[in-house]
């Protein structure tokens, strides 16, 4: 759900992507060298065509400079999200659980190595439609009559780009309720 500046008081989405970023991922390297020593940490041996786990960030500015391919996670291709989408259809009033920063990496790696997963235009379809059926039982469940009586909303296995998106609407729903409130008590 996209939100007006003024209702953004939690993290931006590229602030989330930004921290979605420290996610290990494998690559396969296109050149050899023994281990690197950087400030997060020391990575390799690269020694292709043996796979090497680094964070996401190591991961595209290889990719950048086209010094390896990018091991997609398991859950970003086809079939995965087609069983996710699935399972979520079914689930009416709770969320699939998916890995933390699900939507974040995704994107990225659409963005920059969409030349290492397979079909690519159909998993950024699959993943619009997840996310679309997300959001809209998010609407459905602020819609419901618990939540307008002060009860809760089940937000159990959303992501935190979800929850953020979710938090600066929350609160000030639940500001204008507690005002509400106080002017009925009087």
């Amino acid at each position: 759900m996209a939100l007006p500046k003024h209702l953004q008081a939690g993290l931006t989405p590229d602030e989330l992507t930004f921290l979605a970023e420290e996610e290990v991922v494998q690559v396969v390297p296109l050149f050899s060298m023994s281990r690197v020593r950087l400030l997060s940490g020391v990575y390799g041996p690269f020694r292709p065509p043996a796979r090497a786990q680094v964070p996401l960030w190591l991961a595209l500015s290889l990719k950048r400079k086209r010094k390896c391919r990018i091991v997609p996670p398991v859950w970003l291709a086809v079939e995965p999200l087609n069983a996710l989408i699935k399972e979520e259809r079914e689930q009416n009033e709770s969320f699939e659980p998916l890995p933390r920063r699900f939507f974040e990496v995704a994107k990225v790696l659409l963005d920059v190595a969409s030349d290492d997963l397979t079909e690519p235009g159909q998993i950024r379809s699959l993943l619009k439609d997840l996310r679309e059926m997300r959001q809209a039982k998010t609407r459905i469940g602020l819609q419901s009559d618990g939540v307008m009586r002060g009860s809760y909303l089940q937000v159990t296995n959303l992501t935190p780009l979800e929850l953020c998106e979710l938090k600066p609407f929350l609160v000030k729903a639940m500001g204008m309720m507690q005002g509400l409130e106080r002017e009925t008590d009087m």
